[in-house]
């Protein structure tokens, strides 16, 4: 037992892949590299939001038509996969959240960070690092838990033991895999898009990297887009109100009857004679 060390909770749950910059706040270590570039990120969200909206005119030009242009694709975004009726009062997380993701990738893949000199590790995107996108994951799970349970109460449980009690496990572990695969999707595909980038510029340092690095950027502007259709597609899961099958309705048979009641029958061999 003298061998047996007890660990904080946060030391188990931080997770570390390569070398970080590391600052020491309030007692806990926490990775100064990816607060630094995400300061920047957010910086960059703020500066084109009150640069975009601080002239408001009937007739959108300039930055502020740009700005528009999005919130209109996160609200259809946000109104095909969540629904109408509960839709608008998700847009600014749907909104936060692919806005986030997609400004940090694109600085990942667009700004040269490693031109920067830290003491320890290297500046890159901040959804290079796996506590990034984790934090992210999770939120989306405490939004779609929210939104669920804010909407039914305890009714929303009852979606683990639909349509059948003996599929609960299955229900459950499928809470536990959206976060895991939402985040390491992303972590993923950011850092092996960054990582190519830099072994082609260290060996080819002209030419071949740029259609590399334009890809980059392609292909992390669909990874913020899957992400926030995946977070909208969990919570409209959550929010939606499982109405009684169509196949239920009771059919009326009324009018079927009163056609070939012998009464119409009779006036229609009338008729035909």
């Amino acid at each position: 037992m003298d061998g047996l060390v007890f660990h904080p909770l946060a030391e188990l749950a931080e997770v570390s892949v390569g070398q970080h910059y590391y600052w020491n706040i309030g007692g806990y270590e926490v990775h100064g590299q990816v607060l630094i570039t995400s300061w920047v990120v957010l910086g960059i969200i703020m500066t084109l939001g009150l640069l975009g909206n601080r002239d408001l005119k009937p007739t959108p030009d300039g930055l502020q038509n740009f700005t528009e242009l999005v919130t209109e694709f996160i609200r259809d975004l946000a109104k095909t996969q969540i629904g109408e009726h509960d839709y608008l009062k998700w847009v600014p997380f749907l909104g936060t959240i692919f806005l986030f993701v997609l400004v940090s990738n694109w600085t990942g893949a667009l700004l040269p960070w490693r031109l920067i000199e830290i003491p320890n590790g290297e500046l890159a995107a901040p959804t290079n690092d796996i506590n990034t996108t984790v934090a992210l994951a999770l939120l989306t799970s405490i939004s779609y838990f929210y939104g669920g349970i804010s909407k039914k109460g305890l009714r929303y449980f009852n979606r683990y033991v639909q349509p059948a009690a003996f599929l609960l496990p299955i229900n459950i572990l499928e809470d536990f895999t959206k976060p895991l695969s939402l985040s390491f999707r992303l972590f993923g595909n950011i850092l092996a898009d960054e990582l190519v980038v830099g072994v082609l510029v260290a060996l080819v340092p002209l030419i071949i990297p740029i259609p590399i690095m334009l890809l980059g950027v392609f292909t992390s502007a669909i990874q913020a887009l899957v992400f926030s259709t995946l977070a909208g597609a969990y919570i409209g899961e959550a929010v939606e109100e499982h109405h009684s099958s169509p196949f239920k309705k009771k059919w009326d048979f009324a009018p079927l009857t009163q056609r070939f009641s012998p009464s119409v029958l009779q006036k229609n061999q009338t008729g035909i004679h």
